[in-house]
């Protein structure tokens, strides 16, 4: 769905509503979580060092269970606050060209983690009222050396006929995301100011 305004909580609803039963857009369910590339889509994976220490995972965990690594302003969640548990459906506004793209989502599967290896979050696949087609994953891990890792794992493939027509313009997009839900994640755990 795309929007010149803002789109109303109301509005907002009726598209999850809308999608609640709609199956995902892509075969490929839960392969972000797997090492191997998804053939036919752009792979890519992304990585920032938060930290180390016990205080910055948990700091990065709680960032994550409310939504702070999505940059505000030009994407968000829909609605605020949504529960990170496999199966919810919830919408990413993207807020582009001065249009507000509305994504329908639903959370694949968590990841929580312990062990020698900590991992923290989840990902997302794509409905069929979105303009890419793929998942994406959000998690934060603690390794053995004590080092916090932000990372975005995604496979992804334009579905909307204007982000196929505009992919090289769609992958500048996916990579501003990727730099601002870096520093989002930064300021949400304290490293940077607002």
């Amino acid at each position: 769905m795309v929007t010149i305004c803002r789109p109303s909580k109301t509005t907002i609803q009726g598209f999850l509503q809308n999608q609640a039963a709609a199956d995902f857009s892509y075969a490929h369910v839960l392969f972000s979580n797997q090492s191997e590339p998804v053939p036919d889509f752009d792979n890519d994976q992304n990585r920032v060092l938060l930290g180390t220490g016990q205080a910055v995972y948990d700091a990065a965990c709680e960032a994550i269970r409310n939504w702070r690594m999505f940059p505000g302003g030009w994407a968000w969640i829909e609605p605020p606050g949504a529960p990170i548990q496999t199966g919810e459906t919830l919408a990413m506004v993207a807020r582009v060209f001065g249009l507000h793209w509305v994504n329908a989502c639903r959370i694949v599967y968590t990841l929580d983690g312990t062990g020698p290896e900590r991992r923290f979050g989840f990902a997302y696949g794509t409905l069929p009222e979105h303009i890419e087609c793929g998942e994406e994953r959000f998690s934060v891990e603690w390794l053995p050396d004590d080092t916090v890792w932000y990372d975005l794992k995604a496979f992804s493939k334009p579905r909307h006929p204007l982000v196929r027509l505009f992919k090289p313009v769609a992958r500048l997009l996916q990579q501003r995301f990727v730099r601002a839900s870096q520093r989002a994640m930064k300021r949400g755990i304290g490293l940077l100011g607002n």
